[in-house]
């Protein structure tokens, strides 16, 4: 087998457990000898529709059996996988064709009407609808070994940043990297072959498809499908399948532990919560603690595939609130400007090195270049160490606001609101101050049925923050704007509620 990339993952993982389920969506279920003849099936369908190694074969649509045998049979022939944010404007998701320069899209049939208004500005040929014309591509192809040679080098996934600044860029990740990613996730999270995974957060974010899925298939477990996260649903998935592994960013976590159901549901399966994507409030981390379940976080970014740092179970509660220490085959330091390391305590820049570490973003020299130091990746996130090596993630860099000379970051505070109980979501932003340059201001959702009372939320900070932490101002709004991966998009807070 000269394919050393993930297209070999069906391949190898059927000689090994070819009666074993690896993929659940809905009433169907696919073992992993099934897998790997209708992979090879697509990709010889690919192949025969024009599909050439290196080319970039793009999908759009929910979770579902589909993307997973695209991206494996794109790494088959050696092509490039394109994800995209279903939650995207037509305009967002051609843009995105565009820059990758995908070749083919396959794509889900609620998502036809979006497809059949792209322009013909992209460079798309082949147009491939889940469902009956995917169905009779696969069932008309051979179910011959394709032999193609790929290596750890070649790139498996160009795969969009959020945007949460500017246009979003494609971070080229190697098979290599893909595979270094999921052997942390093995070796920091004990995964086991019997594990039951859901997959309910989106498969075209990093997460999801890399600290979830990907390391459940590698291993030979199975992965239960979501479309989309609901949690009323989530209550009855983990019951039916007995699910023992979860990923979900915040947001997802506390609106289950919000459930009424919360407090009376069977969760004796679950083993294993990871959490991810965003700071992680104190609150949310002592209610699942309080429910008996060990309540996992990491950090990580999409540029490194995405695991970077994680908190195990041993520390989840001594060191809670901390992004851990980096996983085993990953180097992070938090560094001054001039790339020193930052002393214990000191706030400075997160930076990552290792195999799991992309090698640039697609067609953009300039951009890479410039996230890169001394072979060192440049997150842009900034953090403590603390005295025994645990990395405390505070902010963006870029979101720190500077209040009288004085450092104030965000996430602080934030996590502080969240623990008053009518606040359901917030966001801290810095707006123009005629004395102090610049002061915090709090943009709040308040919880359902709740009544805020500005004047109140800013007294139950005090004595819990410094005076110059502590908003100038608080502002009511009915909903914070996010991107799909759940990250709060702090630019467009500041746009709408920064000149009020």
């Amino acid at each position: 087998m000269r394919n050393e990339g993930l297209g070999s993952w069906p391949a190898r993982r059927a000689r090994k457990t070819p009666h074993r389920p690896a993929l659940i969506h809905g009433d169907t279920s696919a073992d992993y000898g099934t897998l790997y003849e209708r992979t090879t099936r697509l990709a010889h369908a690919l192949r025969a529709r024009g599909v050439r190694r290196g080319d970039r074969i793009a999908y759009l649509g929910p979770n579902h059996p589909s993307y997973l045998e695209t991206l494996f049979a794109a790494g088959t022939l050696g092509a490039v996988f394109v994800p995209l944010n279903i939650r995207l404007a037509g305009p967002e998701i051609a843009y995105q064709l565009a820059d990758s320069g995908a070749r083919a899209l396959v794509y889900g049939p609620s998502y036809a009407g979006l497809v059949a208004g792209l322009p013909g500005s992209t460079d798309v040929r082949l147009y491939l609808e889940v469902g009956g014309e995917y169905e009779a591509a696969v069932a008309e192809a051979s179910q011959e070994p394709v032999d193609e040679p790929v290596g750890a080098d070649d790139t498996c996934i160009i795969m969009y940043t959020s945007g949460t600044t500017g246009r979003p860029k494609g971070a080229m990740l190697t098979h290599g990297n893909l595979t270094w990613n999921a052997v942390n996730v093995l070796v920091d999270t004990d995964l086991i072959a019997d594990e039951r995974a859901l997959v309910s957060a989106p498969l075209f974010h990093t997460a999801g498809l890399n600290m979830l899925t990907l390391p459940v298939l590698l291993k030979g477990g199975t992965c239960v499908l979501v479309d989309a996260f609901d949690p009323e649903a989530t209550f009855d998935l983990i019951e039916r399948h007995r699910i023992t592994f979860m990923f979900g960013v915040p947001t997802m976590f506390d609106q289950v532990a919000r459930h009424p159901r919360w407090p009376d549901a069977d969760l004796s399966s679950l083993r294993i919560l990871t959490c991810g994507g965003s700071p992680v409030p104190t609150p949310l981390i002592t209610a699942y603690q309080e429910r008996g379940l060990t309540f996992l976080q990491g950090y990580g970014m999409t540029e490194a595939a995405p695991g970077t740092l994680f908190l195990d179970a041993e520390h989840a509660v001594s060191k809670a609130g901390s992004a851990g220490v980096p996983h085993f085959f990953s180097d992070v330091r938090v560094v001054r400007p001039d790339l020193a390391p930052a002393d214990v305590g000191e706030v400075g820049e997160v930076v990552v090195r290792g195999p799991h570490v992309m090698p640039g973003y697609w067609g953009l020299p300039e951009e890479t270049a410039a996230s890169f130091a001394d072979g060192w990746f440049r997150s842009g996130d900034a953090a403590h160490v603390d005295e025994d090596g645990y990395v405390h993630i505070v902010d963006r860099i870029k979101d720190m606001i500077i209040s009288g000379g004085e450092n104030v970051y965000p996430a602080e505070i934030e996590d502080r609101l969240l623990a008053h109980p009518d606040i359901a979501e917030c966001a801290v932003i810095g707006v123009p101050d005629d004395k102090w340059g610049e002061v915090p201001r709090a943009v709040v959702v308040p919880r359902e049925g709740a009544v805020l009372d500005p004047d109140e939320v800013l007294a139950s900070l005090a004595g819990r923050l410094a005076k110059y932490k502590i908003p100038k101002s608080v502002v009511l709004a009915d909903e914070l704007p996010r991107t799909a991966s759940g990250k709060l998009l702090k630019s467009r807070v500041r746009t709408r509620y920064g000149k009020q």
